[in-house]
């Protein structure tokens, strides 16, 4: 069993993308069994609000089934419960590390570091574009995905 948290600042836009991503992403491969996959944020700005109306209509623009989501914050414990914590920019790792302590080990990842081209996913709260965000999510989500089955061979 494999636990994944994605992680962005409120958990309304990046993270519940990429938990929807990836839970399709498993379950088109049949592999619902072997994960368990969920999002929170770094702030408490958007905790207990539901997903970004922008995030929502990408998803369903992609046909990627979704639940209810509220955000909620990543707290200290999540470390010890997840075996991943996937963040989507290099100040939500900052935040992650300081909402956890220290990552001794090795949990933390940017997103995108499972691609050939590791780096931040924008926000698209500010930039407004789900377009470039959900590419990015998807990209990420299908190298981790990747990186996980061979996770799941090896055990």
């Amino acid at each position: 069993m494999i636990k994944i948290l994605f992680i962005c600042l409120g958990n309304i836009c990046r993270s519940p993308m990429a938990e929807f991503v990836f839970k399709d992403l498993v379950r088109k491969q049949g592999l619902e069994q072997n994960f368990i996959i969920n999002s929170a944020a770094t702030s408490t700005e958007e905790i207990g609000n539901t997903m970004h109306y922008g995030t929502r209509r990408k998803l369903e623009e992609k046909g990627i089934p979704y639940t209810e989501h509220t955000a909620r914050q990543l707290i200290k414990k999540d470390y010890e419960k997840y075996d991943y914590l996937i963040g989507m920019e290099e100040k939500n790792i900052k935040n992650i590390i300081r909402i956890i302590g220290e990552d001794n080990k090795n949990k933390v990842f940017r997103l995108l570091d499972f691609t050939d081209k590791p780096k931040d996913i924008a926000d698209p709260w500010y930039t407004g574009n789900f377009d470039i965000t959900y590419n990015e999510i998807s990209k990420g989500c299908i190298a981790l995905l990747e990186y996980c089955k061979n996770k799941l061979l090896k055990a």
